[in-house]
């Protein structure tokens, strides 16, 4: 080749070489401009602080509040949450000493709104207990039953609850699924315990209602993920496994979990021929029936005989006042939802489902469930009303988001779960994370359980929680870790001013044995 083409060419081979790097470098480019975009589209997370007291028992406690968010990322250094949250933290005390309680609702989807401004923070809602506080103003109050008194406090409000949202390029999808759900707040304690140097503490996780799904989930995952072990777990109104937990589905178990707590609903009401006097020991009574007499009738379908199935149905309308020939048509099944529909129908009243204690008008009187749940309208406005005044005027939250108390997550949730021990089938389509709390109960057996529950909870059911309870695969010796304590009155007893009492005594003996 001359040497005069052999130079016309060397411009071109230099940029057959350069090329690359040039591209990569522009991709480079291009991937770190897009990430600044992202973070530049990042809202700033709320942050405000401020001071306190409040008086338990004759004493007043000193606490630093900090609310607001905090930004959440994965392992690849990536925004993906600004997850929010309240802190309580006592004023000089030691850390390393001082128990700490994360804690918060379930739904999936709904705020710690309730837990915080119902019985564990500072300032507590007041409501006449059974009567419909729906028009203002309403009143807070400082939380005699507060467990400030015992522990610092941490109420968390999962991703699409409370002013918890995805950012950069995470998407909700991420975090709304029962595993998705676990490892996200596994993470915020794991985050928060290290930001706040408390990894010396005593740790307690307080999960009501779906966050008992939670609560079995991330027991585990933060003993074995991040090697955070508690000290405690407490259990409200808990709901851990949905098949023995949802009435309405095909499966005969949940219809016998749910039969105890619709006689004592019954019994409440007044609905029943010759009502005893004792609540304890009617329900004593249903329970044997449920699984002596209903759920062996169940068990044997079809094959069942006609005077056998008669005497179970005659042994329901005993038990529930709802007639024996509307058990039969029903074909001796009914979810809850049918249940507070039909028990008063002749009196035209629906009872609650979140506690059944609760009464109003009925709609629709032909209608086969009820349409409508008289606990939220009668409770609701004064605990959103409070809220948003005490968060923002004296916590001092400054925004114009609107905080979410229940984002109806549950519609699209995952309920998928990779169950402990589980290797032949992966991901079980419906979660019972009761699994998962018994791993972590035997792999950290100095960690306590403490279960609250009440006997007019149609939503959980105190029969559902019995069951799972007693199908922990745990050693008998583990089981004297367990305690249980019941309360007359329904999903949020702490509401019932007998069961608010209680629930803080129980609360409390419960730390004080571990700490003690």
């Amino acid at each position: 080749m001359p040497v005069l083409q052999r130079l016309l060419l060397l411009p071109l081979f230099s940029l057959l070489l350069v090329a690359p790097a040039l591209q990569a470098e522009d991709a480079a480019k291009g991937q770190q401009a897009a990430a600044e975009s992202a973070a530049s589209d990042i809202p700033e997370p709320l942050l405000a602080e401020s001071t306190g007291r409040v008086r338990i028992d004759g004493r007043t406690i000193a606490y630093k509040a900090t609310a607001g968010q905090l930004l959440m990322k994965n392992d690849k250094d990536e925004p993906i949450a600004l997850f929010g949250y309240t802190a309580y933290i006592k004023e000089d005390a030691d850390p390393r000493t001082r128990p700490v309680m994360f804690a918060y609702n379930g739904g999936p989807g709904s705020a710690s709104m309730w837990l915080h401004m119902g019985i564990l923070g500072p300032q507590r809602t007041v409501v006449d207990d059974g009567a419909f506080e729906s028009v203002g103003p309403f009143r807070r109050v400082n939380n005699e039953f507060s467990i400030l008194d015992r522990a610092d406090l941490v109420m968390i409000d999962p991703v699409g609850t409370g002013f918890s949202i995805p950012v950069g390029e995470a998407k909700g999808e991420d975090f709304w699924g029962v595993d998705q759900d676990i490892a996200s707040v596994s993470d915020f304690i794991a985050r928060w315990t290290t930001d706040n140097g408390r990894w010396q503490s005593p740790k307690y996780l307080l999960g009501e209602s779906y966050g008992g799904i939670r609560s079995g989930g991330v027991a585990y995952k933060l003993l074995t993920a991040h090697s955070l072990a508690l000290n405690g777990v407490i259990l409200v109104s808990p709901y851990m496994d949905f098949a023995a937990g949802n009435a309405g589905l095909a499966m005969d178990l949940p219809y016998v979990n749910y039969f105890s707590t619709y006689a004592a609903t019954a019994w409440y009401h007044k609905a029943i021929d010759n009502r005893p006097d004792s609540l304890q020991a009617f329900l004593r009574e249903a329970e044997a029936f449920a699984v002596n007499e209903y759920a062996p009738l169940l068990f044997k379908g079809a094959s069942a005989s006609q005077q056998e199935r008669q005497q179970v149905l005659e042994g329901m309308e005993r038990f529930t006042g709802i007639s024996a020939d509307y058990w039969d048509r029903a074909n001796l099944r009914i979810d809850e939802a049918r249940f507070a529909k039909e028990l008063l129908r002749d009196r035209r009243q629906t009872t609650g489902r979140i506690d059944a204690r609760f009464v109003n008008d009925g709609l629709n009187h032909i209608g086969e469930s009820f349409t409508y749940d008289p606990f939220f309208p009668a409770v609701g406005p004064a605990f959103v009303a409070t809220f948003n005044d005490y968060y923002r005027e004296v916590l001092g939250v400054k925004t114009d988001r609107k905080y979410i108390t229940s984002g109806g997550l549950y519609q699209n949730w995952d309920n998928s779960h990779a169950q402990p021990g589980q290797t032949q089938y992966g991901k079980v389509p419906y979660a019972n994370t009761a699994v998962d709390l018994a791993y972590a109960l035997v792999q950290n057996p100095n960690m306590r359980l403490l279960v609250q529950q009440g006997y007019y909870d149609l939503a959980t059911p105190y029969g559902a929680t019995d069951h799972f309870l007693n199908h922990l695969q745990i050693p008998a010796r583990l089981r004297e870790h367990v305690t249980v304590e019941h309360y007359e009155a329904g999903h949020m007893m702490y509401i019932h001013p007998a069961s608010m009492e209680k629930f803080k005594a129980d609360l409390a003996a419960f730390i004080d044995a571990a700490e003690g």
